[in-house]
């Protein structure tokens, strides 16, 4: 069974960093670009940066552009998402998500993971 698994979610202070990995299996990593979205309590899940397949080309959410960054490491099937610069409204559950993205706004992600919790306090 194909999956995606997520992990590097905390608890942080307004202004900190944290690394987000994900990490697919090899089929997945091989063949569907893989995402990151999030959702916040009682608001809509969204999309906050994807990259293509085999670590290639990267689209970011326009909060994201200059504080996150996503990057792959194709030996370890893995994807990760640096966020520095860290606010109190990027709480939010984040999510991995393995399909096809053609833009930010435009997408179909067939496989998710079950999310890593990422709180940034005030």
């Amino acid at each position: 069974q194909e999956q995606l698994v997520e992990s590097g979610g905390g608890l942080v202070q307004t202004g900190g960093s944290l690394r987000l990995s994900c990490t697919a299996s090899a089929l997945i990593f091989s063949y569907y670009d893989i995402a990151w979205f999030r959702q916040a309590p009682e608001k809509e899940r969204e999309f906050v940066a994807g990259i293509g397949r085999l670590a290639s080309n990267t689209h970011y959410a326009d909060f994201a552009k200059g504080r996150f960054t996503i990057s792959g490491d194709i030996n370890k099937n893995t994807v990760y998402l640096q966020m520095n610069s860290l606010k109190p409204e990027d709480t939010a559950h984040y999510y991995c998500a393995a399909g096809r993205i053609r833009t930010r706004e435009n997408y179909e992600m067939d496989y998710w993971g079950k999310g890593t919790l990422v709180t940034v306090s005030s």
